[in-house]
């Protein structure tokens, strides 16, 4: 039985682990954080994504833990409405297959509804050496290993592109800003299925309400440089940043005081000359991180790895890793040029950036106008091959 190694239990490295055993290879998962990961922010999802969520089995669980956001609201210093849109436009753009779901509730779904091989917790890779043959794996915590293949699908920080490939530096394209998301309990007032923003030039803070009396925020702020790294100094940062805001942002910067959990980094992509070397691919963020500013980076993350497991199946680990990136790096920079272009949409620079970008949100509520404006965006070109390999139900696991 072919076997891999899966760095990374976001959402890449589950869904690949789905399909290979599909195909029955054995699958191991190493995950840095000792359990999966919870909080963090709220991503939109539709397009391939929510095709293969089908096929998994999957769409009725998404839409049972997930949002059907009705707004999208800028308010001003005092709360009054400013710009925004029924979200209802990106239901007629994907003909209602859209849906708000929590980033860490998606993997988690993906996650419990793969084979049940093993997962190494609070582990990870520390040296990958390879031959024609396999590759052999040393752990920080685990007895070594050899697999046939080995997949980092371990995020914008990826261990094994570091291990493999190179630095970071040599791959990451900063687009100038950077995010933290927390979550917390009883935060009042609430604004149930309404994502609402406050900005200032440069700046952005949003809030949204989740099930279980949770709200989630989210602050995107203009960044060059090295962000700290323990969570005080990190709180720090971002209070310094947002502190003379108005509207509820004394508030929020009091909840922030008190949270134990704080996802922060750069607003970033990942632009790779090549995604695998030898027997050892990346998948996902780990190849070609479009950035959170794109907001479909877990759609891809899906659609990546059910490629990659589709050319595997069908033509072997040698010409199968060449056939995924043949097909999917154009679609994948064409992602990555969207992106680019609309990175300041969220926190402009300037104080007439924030009036355009209000315009363009309020230019969406006009029928014809929102087709013309996001379309291109919301709509994937891209066919999603057929794999008579994986659709055979022979080492499927349980739905």
């Amino acid at each position: 039985m072919k076997s891999a190694l899966i760095s990374g239990a976001g959402i890449a490295g589950p869904a690949l682990a789905w399909w290979l055993h599909r195909e029955g290879w054995r699958t191991t998962i190493v995950e840095r954080a000792p359990a999966l990961r919870s909080g963090g922010y709220v991503i939109d999802f539709w397009g391939l994504g929510f095709d293969l969520a089908e096929r998994m089995g999957l769409s009725r669980s998404i839409d049972q833990v997930g949002y059907h956001s009705s707004e999208l609201r800028v308010v001003g210093d005092r709360g009054q409405r400013k710009a925004g849109f029924g979200v209802g436009v990106f239901d007629e753009l994907t003909n209602g297959r859209f849906v708000t779901v929590a980033r860490s509730d998606l993997a988690r779904l993906i996650f419990e509804a793969g084979p049940s091989g093993a997962t190494l917790f609070d582990d990870e890779i520390a040296a990958i050496s390879q031959d024609d043959e396999g590759v052999d794996v040393s752990f920080r915590k685990a007895p070594p290993r050899r697999f046939d293949l080995v997949v980092g699908a371990d995020g914008l920080r990826s261990q094994v592109r570091r291990l493999v490939f190179g630095p970071d530096a040599q791959f990451e394209k900063p687009l100038g800003y950077a995010f933290a998301a927390f979550e917390v309990t009883g935060y009042r007032p609430r604004d149930p299925d309404v994502y609402v923003m406050y900005g200032k030039p440069g700046r952005m803070l949003g809030r949204f309400s989740l099930h279980g009396d949770r709200c989630m925020f989210l602050c995107i702020f203009t960044h060059e440089g090295a962000l700290p790294v323990g969570l005080a100094e990190q709180k720090t940062l971002v209070a310094s940043i947002f502190r003379d805001g108005a509207w509820e942002t004394a508030a929020i910067l009091k909840e922030l005081e008190q949270t134990s959990e704080l996802y922060l980094d750069q607003v970033s992509q990942i632009v790779t000359p090549a995604w695998s070397k030898g027997r050892v691919a990346l998948v996902g963020d780990a190849a070609f991180c479009v950035s959170l500013l794109a907001g479909q980076g877990s759609a891809l993350a899906m659609v990546a790895a059910y490629v990659l497991a589709g050319e595997l199946a069908s033509r072997g680990v040698g010409e199968g890793l060449a056939a995924y990136e043949r097909l999917l790096r154009p679609y994948i920079e064409l992602k990555q040029a969207g992106a680019s272009r609309f990175a300041g949409a969220l926190a402009p620079r300037t104080r007439l950036g924030l009036w355009f970008r209000n315009r363009v949100l309020d230019a969406l509520a006009i029928p014809g106008l929102s087709t013309l404006a996001v379309g291109r965006e919301i709509t994937d070109r891209l066919v999603l091959p057929d794999y008579p390999q994986l659709r055979t139900a022979a080492h499927a696991p349980a739905a």
